[in-house]
């Protein structure tokens, strides 16, 4: 079969063009107080990408993007790929060791970045970042920033230089198969892995997803909170958008008061969300006086879901159709879904079943096909399946088998029907109010404080984010820095939702034979603890 059969455009730039022409006059995307139609969502994109194209951005370059969602954001994120060139989005809580990284491996033409974002300096961060190397040239989105970079509009200004002619054909040399983007998602190995996506990928998965969820053209309004950095936020959210002439309203935060009110002032009808969302937009004050009958599609993700949160969407926030689903980077964020018509055993219970076109089995170690309700590691296969990491051969061949396989390192099975049942991860990850999280790459940044001679972190259960971190530390000295002193020391390094909750000092680590640290040990005794009332 073709990879990219019945794909219904070239390219995301394609689906743009052909949206300015189907739904020109539409919203495209509002923003706050800011309304641009599809039409004018057009125009912004090619003045960008002309701008950008006299910065020496060309077909086959990187440009990352780090800014909390906003319209800027998708026109950015267009016009570099208007120009040929891929996005690499960047999570808004990194900070400079992360950025640095990313920055160092992926070797950006530019990066297009907010001045400030949650009191945080990204301009000043980046600084930090490419200190003792070559600072990489920076588009400010916001105010001026002299001697820093270009700013917004000193980009508009520029395009003048660019013919539209140039953008143009660009897009027309576009093929399924370029390169649309760079996610870079944290790996058990301890460092970000760059996961490289196609546009005809994304395309091809999100537009089925849609007409098989009952998306209708030219009439969602969708309200997005999940951060455009993640394929959630961005493929799943307004490049899905987009396929279907939907009108996207960006929310740089959650605020469930604030959904609540462009909720009933909008008139959303299409809502997405981990499971946290909704229950605390079910708990709101306001909740009850609010008129939210024009919710119609929830989207919420792979984890098990009570049957009264379930009953509660459907029938006090009004939705007709709820979707759980599962899927990883690695397989452009979608893997398996539940459909319209599904009861709620198997919402709850299940991530639905493959999307049509991808194969989903749950595998032995040998990476033999079990039986229904059997249990193994999840494994994926398709078109949507990454041909690889960006310039990391060892990571590829570790993830994906010879004959297309992905290995997803989750556990699972699948029941008669085919759909899938989430059984834990045979990797650390866990959830942190919707983040993955991966103990391996904070175990790997903690251990360069001077203190702490081993580290290992595992998840534990949280009431209001799901899991949280637990870190048990063997300190490298007698007089070593307190917890409060550590978990400081870290919250200036890493995005807070990777930062430890709890520490616990250890004498030693317990360790198999080999020396390999046994995690299971490690979670009886976070059981221990907590029966016990101690941190």
């Amino acid at each position: 079969m073709n990879r990219y059969e019945g794909l219904a455009w070239q390219s995301i730039p394609h689906l743009l063009e052909d949206c300015a022409t189907r739904y020109g006059k539409r919203p495209a995307i509002v923003d706050g107080g800011h309304s641009i139609t599809y039409a004018e969502l057009r125009e912004r994109v090619m003045a960008a990408a002309r701008g950008l194209a006299s910065l020496d951005v060309t077909p086959g370059d990187r440009v990352a993007i780090w800014a909390p969602n906003g319209w800027q954001w998708i026109v950015a994120a267009l016009a570099v790929q208007a120009n040929g060139a891929a996005i690499i989005p960047l999570n808004t809580r990194f900070r400079a060791d992360e950025i640095g990284y990313i920055l160092c491996k992926a070797r950006p033409r530019l990066v297009i970045l907010s001045r400030h974002f949650l009191d945080t300096d990204y301009v000043a961060i980046l600084d930090q970042a490419c200190a003792g190397g070559e600072r990489i040239p920076a588009v400010t989105l916001d105010d001026a920033t002299p001697g820093k970079g270009v700013t917004w509009s000193d980009l508009h200004e520029r395009a003048s230089g660019v013919a539209e002619a140039v953008i143009l054909s660009r897009i027309a040399a576009l093929t399924p198969d370029a390169v649309s983007d760079i996610m870079f998602t944290s790996g058990t190995t301890g460092y970000p892995k760059g996961v490289i996506g196609r546009h005809g990928q994304s395309l091809r998965a999100f537009h089925r997803f849609g007409l098989d969820s009952d998306f209708r053209f030219g009439e969602e309004r969708h309200l997005i909170v999940n951060p455009f950095f993640h394929g959630l936020g961005y493929k799943l959210g307004w490049l899905m958008s987009m396929m279907f002439g939907a009108t996207v309203y960006p929310l740089a935060l959650f605020d469930p008061g604030k959904m609540l009110e462009i909720v009933a002032r909008e008139r959303i009808t299409i809502l997405p969300g981990p499971p946290t969302i909704f229950q605390a937009l079910l708990d709101h004050p306001d909740r009850p006086k609010l008129d939210l009958s024009s919710l119609r599609i929830c989207m919420t993700g792979s984890t098990i879901l009570p049957p009264a949160l379930i009953n509660r969407i459907r029938v006090e926030l009004g939705f007709e159709i709820i979707l759980a689903g599962y899927g990883l980077t690695e397989c452009t964020v979608l893997a398996t879904i539940t459909r319209p018509g599904d009861d709620v055993a198997t919402i709850c219970e299940t991530s639905g079943r493959a999307v049509p076109d991808v194969e989903v089995i749950i595998a032995d170690e040998r990476g033999n096909p079990l039986s229904p309700g059997e249990i193994g590691e999840i494994r994926v296969r398709g078109y949507n399946v990454m041909d690889g990491y960006f310039e990391d051969p060892e990571a590829t061949a570790a993830a994906l088998t010879t004959d297309g396989w992905l290995r997803t390192g989750d556990l699972g099975s699948l029941d008669g029907d085919g759909n899938l049942r989430i059984h834990g991860r045979l990797k650390d990850m866990y959830i942190v109010g919707g983040f993955n999280t991966y103990p391996a790459e904070i175990e790997n940044m903690m251990l360069a404080h001077p203190d702490i001679a081993e580290i290992a972190i595992i998840g534990v259960p949280d009431e209001r984010l799901g899991e949280v971190g637990m870190a048990f530390i063997v300190p490298g000295r007698p007089d070593h820095a307190s917890a409060d002193e550590i978990t400081a020391w870290a919250k200036e390094r890493m995005a807070n939702y990777k930062v430890p909750r709890a520490i616990r000092f250890m004498a030693s680590l317990p360790k198999n034979a080999s020396g390999k640290i046994l995690k299971i040990r490690l979670r009886e005794l976070a059981r221990e603890l907590e029966l016990e009332g101690r941190p």
